[in-house]
């Protein structure tokens, strides 16, 4: 596996491990987060992914005392991920879970999916059509808690962002921002064209994991009406 090391402060080192966001570098990232879910080092006190490299904080005054370390934490722990890093193979294709996301598009849920379809030249069928048809992979979670970073969409529904952003999107909208499209877990403000919305919660503080998504799920729109909408809110509820 092709990796750098870089320092991040006095107590995190980067893992980076390419350039280009893509599946390559995106399953390399999956692998070292499930290594380090199985078998964290005690002396990581937390990991971060991204789309090309995963960051990792430690404790040096652990290290220092319990190491007895003549080199720097940092040094140590270069040398402890090197030894980790070496144990993985990357010619192994982790499969991906696939999650299925209910959306209701258009009308109230969905106030800009009449634009993005003019914007387009294309029927607002059309564009639910290729919406839910995509291929779709969560490269990273970030922004506000649950939120996924989505690559796959079709360039026929991009379309920019709005002039003027929203001051509160509600949580589960799902939108379209120039090529990416992805879904509010939380109210927020936002400047994504707004085409649907899911009624599943994808920020749940209470459970572990919080976030219903992870880096590295497939995702699949699935289209709902507007009664299918209601039903499965209450059912949440």
């Amino acid at each position: 596996m092709e990796y750098r090391l870089h320092p991040l402060g006095d107590n995190a080192v980067i893992i980076e491990l390419g350039e280009d966001i893509n599946l390559e570098t995106q399953q390399k990232v999956k692998m070292i987060t499930s290594f380090l879910d199985k078998t964290p080092p005690e002396w990581m006190i937390e990991y971060i992914p991204s789309f090309t490299t995963v960051t990792i904080f430690y404790d040096p005054v652990k290290i220092s005392y319990q190491h007895n370390c003549d080199n720097l934490p940092y040094d140590f722990v270069c040398s402890q991920l090197q030894q980790l890093l070496a144990e993985l193979k990357d010619d192994k294709t982790i499969t991906p879970r696939l999650v299925e996301i209910p959306v209701c598009y258009g009308g109230e849920f969905g106030p800009d999916l009449e634009y993005v379809a003019a914007f387009n030249g294309l029927t607002t069928e059309e564009v639910i059509h290729i919406h839910s048809s995509g291929d779709y992979l969560v490269y990273m979670i970030g922004f506000a808690p649950g939120f996924p970073y989505i690559g796959g969409m079709s360039e026929k529904i991009a379309t920019p962002r709005r002039e003027t952003p929203r001051l509160k999107i509600p949580s589960g909208s799902v939108g379209i921002a120039g090529k990416q499209t992805g879904v509010y877990p939380i109210e927020t403000p936002g400047g994504w064209q707004l085409i649907g919305r899911t009624p599943l919660k994808l920020f749940r503080p209470d459970e572990e994991p919080p976030s219903l998504l992870m880096a590295g799920d497939k995702i699949k729109f699935v289209p709902i009406s507007y009664n299918d909408y209601k039903e499965m809110e209450e059912d949440k509820g």
